[in-house]
């Protein structure tokens, strides 16, 4: 019975750092600057990519710069990373290099963000609230890698770490699902109601992860939606 006992607390312990479960209506909470406190996640789907789309809300800080998505290689710490630099706008990075999308501010009210990038043209979109900014290119040609680290809440400065207060966000962040190809304009501002898109890289409904230091999960603050998943 001790035995048992003991399987059953340690199965308890890794379903609560681990977790995989639907996250519809949460949030992940950053309440304080700090280098120690993020999330981790784990992609269903371990495959190299030739496009993807990120989409996500974000209520955060906007007084100071902080990272928005990180995902690491360990041959590149910045194979995709979404970044709002204050006074500048939001960067987006493929396989290092990166492309600014200028923006003198955001709302200080939740947003929401889509950012898609494609390997056969480069081309690089940025979607807000719904509504899409002017087309870039960027790594035409680039394939981003696989056994990726997930972060939210840091940047990444080496593989899983390397992590600086100074970059970290402060604020809200949910719905955070991926895709392994370039949703289409339709299905991006489907999205933004409310609707998913059977997501296979990231799915919020069904999100593996695991929380680190002063992180916590509450109720979100953006509107509820109660729409299907197709």
């Amino acid at each position: 019975m001790e035995k048992l006992l003991w399987c059953l607390l340690i199965t308890i312990s890794f379903s609560q750092a681990f977790g995989h479960e639907d996250m519809s209506k949460q949030a992940f909470v950053f309440p304080g600057v700090s280098a120690t406190a993020y999330v981790s996640l784990e992609a269903e789907s371990k495959k190299p990519l030739e496009a993807f789309t990120v989409c996500l809300y974000a209520h955060a800080d906007v007084s100071r710069s902080f990272s928005i998505f990180s995902y690491a290689t360990k041959t590149s710490f910045n194979e995709i990373l979404l970044f709002w630099t204050r006074g500048q706008g939001f960067s987006i990075a493929v396989g290092g290099p990166e492309i600014l999308f200028s923006a003198s501010e955001i709302p200080e009210v939740p947003t929401h963000i889509c950012a898609t990038w494609e390997s056969a043209t480069g081309i690089v979109e940025l979607w807000l609230d719904g509504k899409p900014r002017v087309r870039k290119s960027l790594q035409k040609g680039y394939i981003v890698g696989t056994n990726a680290s997930i972060i939210l809440g840091q940047e990444q400065d080496s593989y899983g770490g390397g992590f600086d207060a100074n970059q970290s966000l402060v604020g809200d962040i949910g719905d955070v699902n991926m895709w392994d190809f370039v949703l289409s304009p339709e299905q991006i501002n489907a999205v933004y109601v409310g609707r998913v898109f059977s997501p296979n890289v990231l799915n919020w409904r069904a999100l593996k992860y695991e929380t680190h230091g002063d992180v916590f999960i509450k109720p979100q603050l953006w509107p509820l939606t109660d729409c299907c998943e197709s």
